[in-house]
């Protein structure tokens, strides 16, 4: 089939863009609520009226064909290569006409045919808006359609005049923006390359991800020039654009009948919109805990009784200890924080189909300026709880690099999911099931100050990299939002499944390889164990003991004495003054390819460790471990603090380092954020454990 019409969709971020590529082409995908959900084009065919096929291309949101970011830079490197487009569909939304038109007036001058999809139509009587389309379109020189993407309306009419495209003029009018700015500049730019026109030469000369000839290099050394001519640019458009509005575009609010404005009023104000703001974490966080409990006692429980089953009905051997001791503790280590994690998930894939997202991101602009920051940045920082490494990739939508760097630097403080389950294990060993006000759950406040803590860390870091960082700082915050609407549950469905699959999926893989790897050394040494057994007995001989407890014995002086044993007995004296014995030490070691490998290194080598008959489940383990030294339980409430803390600032994670590696295009980032945190981590960890001991 060959490929048609060339329909290209661009648009604002918001502006409905992506629902009109779903409703063209039948073919769906999530819609977001914020900017950099869609970063690359997308493709799709669609049947116009008159019989011909167009292929549909759907660009990433910008704001300006001026790029301030790599994603943004994907549009006009596009409208600027080989393959153009037929036709130009630009998706305006009908309460941000002014703003949207920005773009479509710097589109419309490459000279191609432009349609205005002016979006939400079905909105305007209750928002009190009136449009004039007849003298739009005479004004604008193109063709202008009203639609609803969302409720299907006017697409009909909009695939009529995309198969009429030819008939809407291309004429490319920058030469009267050219005159007004500086005339002779323009002239002498354009004999620069007379194959292309004067305004294309402009974009490529402003475009700082576009491969420049070393012409036109030359001609733009001057870079003040030029953003002073871009600015001058951008604001006799925005001349224009007011003085087209007059007289075609109106908005009356007392005929408006829409609850989003009496509602921004509320979820924006400036005390009670963090007073919600935080209520609605306190709800998250009590949930995690109240909702998943059942769940996620039932998963362990199943994984001992597996263990158990297992170790009872197949020969004694290698085979059976791996599998019991190494493969089925450490996968069960990783499967019992699904409950946790999905609800986590859950809540903020609603947050953020509703249309709420986008009122936290402004309402949270006012503070992140103050350290170095913007609004935009809070959308990797909430990101950050799901993962650190797509959160540092949501950066890009960061065009100022002194704030996208400082977001990259603190990303990895806010508390991400691989953190939750040793929040969890550890939260339910040191602190009590009990209620505040006879509802509020102890743990669940536990676990929401430590996000706090997280968040609190991410902040103070950022005011420092933003006092010392010696990086200029040039940007425009610019958010959409978004109508508020019912979310889908469909996509929340799908969100909330594809991130814990990806989760348990990828931590499975390291853990169970991990497991492998800390069983075999667990089980092995330098020296065989067959002495083992007769040293204990004759150490014991004079000790009342039951056999129970000289098999307890036995088993623990053989992990001693195993490879993992003599590792973790080499690092007990950097880690002892924080409350760590070595079994701890080699968890901390291990949870270096991921932090959730913690629980799992714990319960393997409890698992050798243990030669019960009866398996216990993980959290009954390490509750049951003891300081031999004091004979206190290991896991008191000094070292459950003071791993707590440790977690909440060190940097455990290899792939997020290599991530931001790659962001940055430096080691040396990467290298400050693994001491620097870790320096953190430890500092905290050492003075909690000795103030609280």
């Amino acid at each position: 089939m060959s490929k048609g019409i060339q329909v290209a969709l661009i648009g604002n971020p918001n502006t409905g863009k992506t629902s009109l590529f779903n409703q063209l082409t039948g073919l769906q995908q999530k819609v977001g609520n914020y900017p950099g959900v869609t970063v690359d084009k997308k493709l799709g065919n669609c049947k116009l009226p008159n019989g011909n096929q167009a292929e549909i291309i759907d660009l990433p949101g910008t704001y300006s064909i001026h790029p301030t970011s790599k994603d943004e830079s994907v549009v006009m490197s596009y409208l600027l290569g080989d393959s153009k487009p037929d036709v130009i569909v630009a998706v305006a939304d009908v309460e941000n006409l002014k703003r949207n038109l920005l773009l479509f007036s710097q589109v419309k001058d490459l000279g191609i045919p432009m349609i205005l999809a002016v979006n939400m139509a079905d909105q305007m009587q209750k928002k009190g808006i009136s449009l004039n389309v007849e003298t739009l379109e005479e004004a604008l020189n193109a063709k202008v359609v009203l639609i609803s993407a969302r409720k299907n309306e006017g697409i009909d009419d909009l695939k009529k005049a995309i198969a009429n495209f030819e008939k809407v003029d291309a004429t490319n009018q920058f030469e009267r923006l050219a005159t007004k700015i500086d005339a002779s500049y323009f002239e002498e730019l354009q004999k620069v390359d007379a194959t292309k026109t004067v305004y294309e030469l402009w974009l490529e000369l402003t475009q700082p991800f576009f491969n420049q000839n070393e012409d036109l290099k030359a001609f733009g050394h001057d870079v003040s020039k030029l953003k002073k001519y871009q600015h001058k640019e951008t604001i006799y458009r925005y001349q224009e654009i007011n003085e087209l509005l007059k007289s075609v575009y109106k908005v009356d609010r007392s005929k408006a009948t829409d609850l989003r404005s009496k509602l921004d009023k509320i979820f924006t104000h400036k005390i009670f919109g963090y007073l919600i703001f935080f209520g609605l974490l306190l709800i998250i966080f009590q949930s995690i805990f109240e909702w998943a409990s059942v769940p996620m006692d039932f998963i362990d429980e199943s994984f001992a009784s597996i263990s158990e089953l297992v170790k009872a009905n197949m020969p004694e051997g290698k085979f059976t200890d791996l599998l019991t001791d190494g493969i089925i503790p450490g996968i069960g280590g990783v499967v019992i924080f699904i409950p946790q994690i999905a609800i986590l998930f859950l809540f903020i894939a609603v947050l953020e189909e509703t249309g709420y997202m986008s009122r936290v991101v402004f309402l949270m602009d006012k503070i992140m300026r103050r350290f170095g920051m913007s609004g935009k940045s809070i959308i990797p920082l909430i990101s950050g709880t799901a993962c650190a490494i797509p959160a540092v990739m949501a950066t890009r939508t960061i065009s100022s690099w002194k704030e996208r760097l400082i977001t990259i630097l603190i990303t990895p403080f806010t508390t991400c999911s691989a953190r939750l389950p040793v929040y969890a294990i550890l939260i339910a060993l040191i602190i009590p099931q009990q209620k505040i006000f006879g509802f509020l759950s102890l743990q669940g406040l536990t676990l929401l100050g430590l996000y706090v803590l997280g968040f609190a860390a991410a902040i103070g870091a950022a005011y420092i990299l933003h006092k010392t960082l010696k990086i200029k700082n040039n940007s425009l915050f610019v958010i959409e939002m978004p109508d508020y609407k019912m979310p889908s549950i469909k996509n929340v469905f799908f969100d909330v499944f594809d991130k814990t699959k990806a989760f348990v999926l990828d931590a499975g893989k390291i853990i169970l390889a991990i497991s492998i790897i800390l069983w075999f050394l667990a089980s092995h040494g330098p020296t065989s164990f067959d002495n083992v057994e007769e040293e204990v007995k004759k150490e014991t001989a004079k000790i009342e003991l039951t056999t129970e407890e000289v098999d307890q014995k036995i088993a623990s002086k053989k992990l001693e004495n195993s490879y993992i044993g003599i590792m973790g007995k080499t690092i007990e004296p950097m880690v002892k003054p924080l409350g760590y014995d070595w079994k701890i030490g080699i968890g901390l070691i291990t949870s270096f390819a991921a932090r959730e490998v913690f629980v799992g290194t714990l319960a393997t080598i409890y698992s050798v460790q243990s030669d019960d008959e009866d398996t216990t489940t993980i959290k009954e383990k390490m509750a049951a471990e003891v300081d031999e030294v004091t004979g206190e339980k290991r896991f008191n409430f000094a070292t459950g603090i003071s791993l707590l803390l440790f977690y909440a600032f060190a940097m455990q994670c290899m792939a997020t380092l290599a991530i931001v590696k790659r962001e940055t295009k430096s080691w040396k980032w990467p290298l400050i954020q693994l001491f620097g945190m870790g320096a953190l981590a430890y500092i905290s960890a050492l003075l909690a454990y000795q103030t609280l001991s």
